[in-house]
């Protein structure tokens, strides 16, 4: 019988060793065992990764294969750091699509598309078109253009959220099937697609064997303080995390053994820093490998993540903070609006209301204050949910049944 053959058209997709975007390489994990092979058509360069792929300079495409039936295909775009040169980038990496060699990648019997950016749909319907016994499946990370209008102030009526608008449309009609990896968001795609049995929920995951267990170099552990209640924060440091409230939060806080510490990189790293120059109960750490990421989580007692108020949100969240969280058995301290996302539906810490440092401080000293076994068992109930729910094994049986 032949191996059914996928592909998998993803800008942002990276190997277990780039850092980021590790999603499509777990779920291949599973599928190259059940008899799948699979091509991860991703982007020459991603801004969040912190191994960039090498490519060959003179050519568009660069095939690597990382595992046994698990290729990737390096489309050759340009760098870029945000703004109107990410578009550009998008806008090569689409362009580029349309020259694939199905010589070297074999004809798809499943091609899906995952967004953002939404613009290779385009490439998805060529396909299925060339292919016309491909299933099309789009996977929608992010909701747009309702990301721009929420979070940017887009007006609806702008030229950009209504060629956004169109891409949408088109993708919910067109395909045979929608992941989104947003639990709340089939009311809202389903009035686009009119066609509710399209909707299948696939949240982001964690693959516990893959995660990784490298250690830190002692430099960074020692920038811990090893007598202090810790609460972190790992990831990365923009817009979209509502960190200023932590940050106002430790400016704060009265109880001097509460300490905070944040890791990662982002465009308000240095004004976060600036604003708390003269403190000395903040600590910031450079970006660590994605493996060593469960060490640095020894070190924290609680977790934290945040985000602004906004109907957006209403469609639910899929952050891989939780699942890195929950897997460290961490108790985490959220700052949202209820929306019956991991941390409300585990009961793994608590949550208090979003842009308000008040909050967060009452929130931080309510866990202070409990003992090592109340800390440690919202710390197992996620764990206990992130193993049942969003195991990488788990998620990738959900798509095989799509598969068909």
């Amino acid at each position: 019988m032949t191996k059914k053959n996928i592909w998998i058209i993803n800008q942002t997709a990276g190997k277990i060793d780039s850092g980021w975007g590790e999603r499509h390489y777990y779920l291949s994990n599973y599928w190259v065992k059940n008899g799948y092979n699979v091509n991860i058509i991703s982007g020459s360069h991603n801004h969040l990764f912190t191994n960039q792929p090498k490519i060959e300079k003179r050519k568009w495409f660069t095939y690597e294969e990382v595992d046994k039936q698990i290729k990737f295909c390096w489309v050759k775009t340009p760098f870029y750091n945000g703004g109107f040169k990410k578009f550009y980038s998008n806008f090569i990496y689409t362009l580029k699509l349309f020259f694939l060699s199905i010589k070297k990648l074999g004809k798809p019997d499943v091609i899906i598309v995952s967004s953002m950016p939404i613009f290779p749909i385009l490439n998805g319907l060529f396909y299925k078109r060339k292919f016309k016994k491909a299933r099309l499946i789009i996977e929608i990370r992010d909701l747009w253009p309702l990301t721009p209008i929420h979070l940017k102030g887009y007006s609806k009526n702008h030229p950009f959220i209504k060629v956004l608008r169109w891409f949408e449309k088109i993708a919910y009609v067109k395909s045979d099937k929608i992941v989104s990896l947003l639990p709340n968001a089939s009311k809202y795609i389903t009035k686009i697609s009119k066609d509710k049995s399209k909707f299948n929920y696939i949240p982001n995951g964690i693959n516990e064997s893959l995660v990784g267990n490298e250690a830190l170099p002692q430099n960074i552990i020692n920038l811990i303080p090893k007598d202090k209640f810790i609460v972190g924060y790992a990831g990365t440091i923009g817009f979209a995390n509502a960190m200023e409230h932590l940050i106002e939060a430790s400016l704060n806080i009265k109880e001097n053994n509460i300490h905070f510490v944040i890791v990662g990189e982002g465009s308000l790293k240095k004004s976060y820093q600036n604003r708390v120059k003269n403190s000395k109960n903040i600590t910031f750490i450079n970006k660590i490998k994605k493996t060593q990421v469960q060490n640095i989580l020894k070190h924290f007692d609680v977790c934290y993540l945040g985000r602004y108020k906004s109907p957006l949100y209403s469609h639910g969240v899929s952050y891989n903070k939780y699942f890195d969280y929950m897997l460290a058995k961490k108790p985490i301290l959220e700052s949202s609006e209820l929306i019956r996302d991991q941390v409300e539906l585990s009961g793994c810490g608590i949550i208090v209301p979003p842009e308000n440092k008040e909050s967060i401080i009452s929130g931080i000293l309510k866990l202070y204050k409990m003992d090592k076994f109340e800390l440690e068992t919202l710390g197992n109930r996620g764990y206990t949910f992130v193993k049942k729910y969003h195991d990488y094994d788990y998620l990738s049986k959900l798509y095989i049944n799509l598969f068909n």
